[in-house]
């Protein structure tokens, strides 16, 4: 775990303009000075991360958040104060002490207080807010543990904070209130959640042009995949041809590896990135993966599986 002098290196590097991966509660980010262009850029080299996809902020409370905003909402506060710290985005008008590159050139700003001690100390000990999207290259599968920052990012990153496994195991639920209230990214606080938090409704996720700036992470079509093809294999159809791995929730079937995933959606999250990065390493030709229920709480694992084995 970390100690007292690492943080205190992991702080200098980023007070430097260095990138440093650390540990939140949903996956590993990859941070830089939020307020630092340059710092910032690195980021976007590190992943090969498209300019037209922006990163989120990470703050150390709320009173940090409301001083990046141009505009800080009434409904803002209300979640903040209930879901803060924890797995959510909340996307408002950013104040000008935010780069353009950090928000794809959008005029909006996805801040977060992350529910992790070391990801909150190491903002505190930098004393500035983390641009930090996840720590991989990007379209591959988030990483859970500091060895999946590695295997994926090497040399690239200056320096990584292991704090552990992950405790959400999937990326932060992220809502618009830079107008009407939109989900933009599902996560582990549900829809209902948030409406019975804001008081308002929350309309569902928008439609997002390829080419242009995204209003969130996390919108490409495929997105959060493994090296290793994943299928999406319903009811009676066939497994794909070779050696693979047969994830389910109710019928088990013949595979190399057969792995009966979690039958509530925040364990099954937890565990997903995990057994993606376990059966990567094995060589397999294929992951396939039993559909969701289609039920709102299991909104969030159903969007990463679609987006992994988006053809």
């Amino acid at each position: 775990m970390v100690n007292a002098a690492e943080l205190r290196r992991a702080a200098e590097i980023l007070q430097e303009g260095g990138l440093v991966a650390f540990p939140t509660e949903t996956v590993y980010g990859l941070g830089a000075n939020a307020l630092d262009a340059a710092a910032v850029e690195r980021i976007y080299l590190a992943k090969g991360r498209p300019r037209q996809s922006p990163l989120i902020v990470h703050v150390a409370s709320v009173a940090m958040a409301r001083n990046l905003a141009r505009v800080w909402p009434a409904a803002a506060e209300r979640l903040a104060q209930r879901f803060w710290p924890g797995p959510l985005t909340l996307v408002v008008e950013k104040s000008p002490r935010i780069p353009d590159v950090v928000t794809a050139g959008l005029g909006t700003v996805g801040l977060r207080c992350p529910n992790h001690p070391v990801a909150r100390a190491l903002i505190e000990a930098a004393g500035v807010p983390l641009a930090g999207p996840s720590a991989n290259r990007f379209g591959e599968t988030s990483p859970t543990l500091a060895e999946h920052v590695r295997r994926s990012l090497g040399d690239a990153v200056d320096f990584v904070l292991d704090g552990g496994p992950c405790e959400v195991g999937i990326e932060s639920t992220v809502v618009s209130l830079a107008a009407e209230p939109v989900l933009l990214r599902p996560g582990a606080i549900s829809r209902a959640e948030l409406e019975d938090a804001s008081g308002c409704p929350i309309a569902g996720r928008v439609a997002t042009a390829p080419d242009s700036a995204h209003p969130s992470p996390g919108l490409y079509p495929r997105h959060y995949s493994p090296l290793t093809p994943v299928w999406l294999v319903a009811g009676e159809a066939p497994l794909p041809p070779g050696r693979g791995a047969w994830l389910w929730l109710r019928t088990p079937r013949a595979a190399e590896r057969s792995i009966r995933m979690p039958d509530n959606p925040f364990h099954y999250g937890r565990l997903l990135y995990k057994t993606f990065h376990e059966l990567d390493v094995l060589g397999l030709d294929w992951i396939a993966v039993e559909p969701p229920p289609e039920d709102s709480r299991w909104e969030a694992v159903a969007d990463r599986l679609s987006r992994a084995s988006y053809r």
